[in-house]
């Protein structure tokens, strides 16, 4: 089972490596200017995308894995549980911000997606606080 977690943990990082930067794209690419920055953004945005799905999956995966093979319980799954749910809801919206920017859609601004950019830290700090301490 400790390969299992190791695995889990490496595309957890991985996940969220992938929804620090692609907010990020998206921010500057709400600022850019240039149709050759602008196409540059777009083949960024869909390919990290693209990218980090599958890793997503992987994450979920070898985690489903692990509750399964240890059979944890307690308030503080539940909390986890649901926090995981909102980032995959996160992550779904990131997909569909990426077809808004590909077909020249995007309704915000560079400093709603510099906000935007936050969720994923708040998320892990709740996750790894909740998986570790333990609270409830």
């Amino acid at each position: 089972m400790l390969w299992v977690k190791a695995f889990h943990i490496i595309f957890v990082v991985s996940w969220f490596a992938g929804l620090f930067y692609l907010p990020r794209l998206f921010v500057n690419h709400a600022m850019a200017t240039t149709p050759a920055e602008v196409a540059r953004l777009k083949l960024m945005e869909g390919k990290l995308y693209r990218f980090v799905t599958p890793i997503a999956a992987l994450a979920l995966g070898f985690g489903l894995w692990l509750w399964l093979g240890y059979g944890f319980s307690g308030g503080w799954l539940y909390a986890k549980l649901l926090l995981v749910l909102v980032l995959i809801g996160y992550h779904y919206y990131c997909g569909r911000l990426v077809k808004q920017f590909a077909a020249d859609q995007n309704t915000h601004g560079h400093v709603f997606y510099r906000w935007f950019n936050e969720i994923p830290v708040f998320m892990l700090a709740a996750i790894v606080i909740l998986v570790t301490v333990k609270p409830f």
